[in-house]
This record gives structure tokens, C-alpha cells and sequence, in this order.
């Protein structure tokens, strides 16, 4: 029986970019195996960054065989007002895709904002009411 994500990886090419992105949402980043792989830690929950030094290997094959740059879709939680989540994304210049509109996440209907990371990465910020 699952019981919940423990992590999720992709592959990454501009790492310097998003490492710094991901810090001003927040994360918490680390530098776990020779700046080869990056750990994104927010709240119980990590995404690990395959470098291209990692995922252009011919010997590195524990990863999606069509996984490139970009591939990734997420939803975060957001933990505070959709106002924080607009001064915060403005800061960042990133540009909105979609929203705020309604959607059903997975623990009921909320408001969600759409962005893409310097990887072109399709991230969902949804928020819930209190």
C-alpha cells in the first residue's frame, strides 16, 4: 500500500538559475552528491535536480528514459494568501500562465496560479481556504 510521495527528480540545465529560483520560493537546497544532484527540500516534501553532468551520462540510467529539461508538472501547496503568492511571483518576474482559477488538488477545490521555472517547468501553486 502507498502511503505518500517520499521525492520526485528531474532533469535540469540551467542549474544555477534554478537553484536560485527555488530558493527565493522558499526551498531549503542542498549540494548532496558533487553539485552532480541538488535535493529541493519545502515542508516533508524534496524534488532532486539531475544536473546534465548527471543525466547526459551514458552510465547514469535510473531515470526516465525521455526525461529532458522542462518534463516536470507540479502543484504546490501554497502556505500563505494568494496576495503573498502575487507579491512573491512578481518579484521573481514570473510571468502567469493561468490564473487564479478554481481547481479540485488533492485535498479539495482551492485557487491556483500557474508559472513556468527557468526550465520552462509547469508549476502549479494552489491555495486552499483556511
Amino acid at each position: 500500500m502507498i502511503k505518500a510521495f517520499d521525492h520526485v527528480a528531474i532533469p535540469i540545465q540551467k542549474v544555477d538559475e534554478m537553484i536560485t529560483f527555488y530558493r527565493a520560493l522558499g526551498c531549503k537546497v542542498g549540494d548532496d552528491f558533487g553539485k552532480r544532484l541538488y535535493s529541493v527540500n519545502f515542508g516533508d516534501n524534496k524534488i532532486n535536480f539531475h544536473t546534465p553532468a548527471l543525466w547526459q551520462s551514458d552510465r547514469f540510467s535510473l531515470r526516465g528514459p525521455a526525461a529532458q529539461p522542462g518534463c516536470g508538472d507540479f502543484c504546490f501547496v501554497w502556505g500563505d494568501s494568494e496576495t503573498a503568492l502575487h507579491d512573491l511571483l512578481a518579484q521573481l518576474k514570473a510571468e502567469v500562465e493561468e490564473g487564479p482559477v478554481a481547481r479540485v488538488g488533492g485535498r479539495s477545490g482551492g485557487s491556483s496560479v500557474y508559472i513556468r521555472d527557468p526550465d520552462q517547468n509547469l508549476l502549479e501553486f494552489i491555495v486552499y481556504p483556511t
